[in-house]
């Protein structure tokens, strides 16, 4: 507990909080931002070493910097593009990573990369600054920002891996890997996990091989023998990621994903699926007698915006409202890839074509 010196000290700053708690009422999301102020109050009422309270604060202090610079563009989709800091600009791969930014930004997405040399430097020179992100990591060596972002407002230097991973996955619309080390294999299994549990959206999670050569492919034998061979994942988790040797592949890969299936948010214990055009009844009943095993009760059936959903950007998209299992993601990315074979590409509206 609180020294009995400290215990005046406190209760005046509790006072001074709820003064502030009572002007912030009125506030946009002022019970999510009294809550915050509320928590920070009861830690400062318990045993905590000076270490604690730096990480605390340096890790709002990551947050609110990532807040700030993404928030101007949280409307457009954005690529992941991890692999290794040390692969040379006269590598393979790491003209293949220029361009792949370079193409997948004329399709309307936005790029993100560590910020680093090697394939994030690729990434962001196919980019191009304008239409980059660089989520830097402090470290004491190897990881200075790329001269392609660097000294542009979008680089963000992080102090933890933790908040710039949350960042990585919060914004990210696709995730692209060439190969890494360490950190790339890091990077790889942890978005899988994620989308696994289903503590990250459905994303396409792209795997590129230089052609001719097997670093993916060694990886996924490797997945087969070990992991799935030993009963550790299911099957259907196989159908997460996707392995590919040429960019027009991954380029497919990450627009297809979006050609219908816009979204998916739940609204109590229903899945919302929101698409970028209506299926048709015939599509839905395929749907059901293929996916049926994934339903808790009932069927897939078509819907327009709840009440909870209050985003003006997606309330008129139609929807699919299903009783999901929350634990079969596998098949889950396998209903959103017949969703996009069943439905109508997105229509023409003259806007760009990668705006969430």
């Amino acid at each position: 507990m609180v020294p009995s010196s400290s215990s005046q000290a406190l209760s005046s700053l509790r006072a001074e909080i709820d003064d502030l708690l009572n002007q912030l009422s009125d506030v946009n999301h002022g019970v999510l931002i009294q809550q915050a102020l509320t928590t920070l109050v009861r830690m400062a009422e318990v045993e905590a070493d000076r270490l604690d309270w730096k990480i605390l604060n340096s890790s709002l202090q990551d947050m609110e910097q990532a807040f700030r610079v993404f928030y101007p563009y949280r409307h457009t989709r954005k690529v992941t593009i991890f692999g290794s800091a040390r692969i040379s600009p006269e590598t393979a791969e790491y003209k293949m990573a220029v361009e792949f930014g370079r193409r997948i930004t004329k399709l309307g997405f936005m790029v993100m990369t560590g910020g680093g040399g090697g394939i994030m430097q690729a990434g962001n020179e196919g980019a191009g600054a304008e239409n980059s992100f660089g989520l830097n990591i402090q470290l004491p060596f190897e990881q200075g920002a790329n001269p392609f972002i660097e000294g542009d407002r979008k680089l963000i230097d992080f102090k933890y891996f933790f908040t710039r991973k949350l960042f990585f996955l919060r914004e990210t619309d696709a995730l692209v890997l060439f190969p890494g080390g360490f950190g790339t294999q890091d990077e790889a299994f942890e978005c899988l996990t994620l989308i696994q549990t289903g503590k990250s959206e459905p994303m396409p999670v792209i795997l590129i091989d230089e052609p001719g050569h097997q670093y993916w492919e060694n990886w996924d034998r490797y997945i087969r023998e070990n992991l799935l061979g030993s009963g550790l994942i299911s099957p259907d988790d196989l159908s997460i990621y996707t392995i590919v040797d040429n960019i027009e592949d991954a380029c497919s890969a990450v627009t297809h994903f979006y050609r219908v299936f816009h979204s998916s948010r739940y609204v109590g214990e229903r899945l919302v699926i929101r698409l970028c055009s209506e299926l048709t009844d015939a599509h839905v009943e395929q749907l059901n007698e293929s996916f049926s095993d994934i339903l808790v009760k009932g069927k897939i059936v078509k819907s327009g915006a709840f009440p909870q959903e209050t985003n003006p950007e997606t309330k008129d998209l139609p929807r699919l409202v299903l009783h999901f299992n929350q634990r079969d993601f596998g098949r889950m990315c396998q209903l959103i890839r017949s969703i996009n074979q069943l439905g109508a590409a997105y229509p023409s509206t003259g806007e760009h074509p990668e705006k969430k």
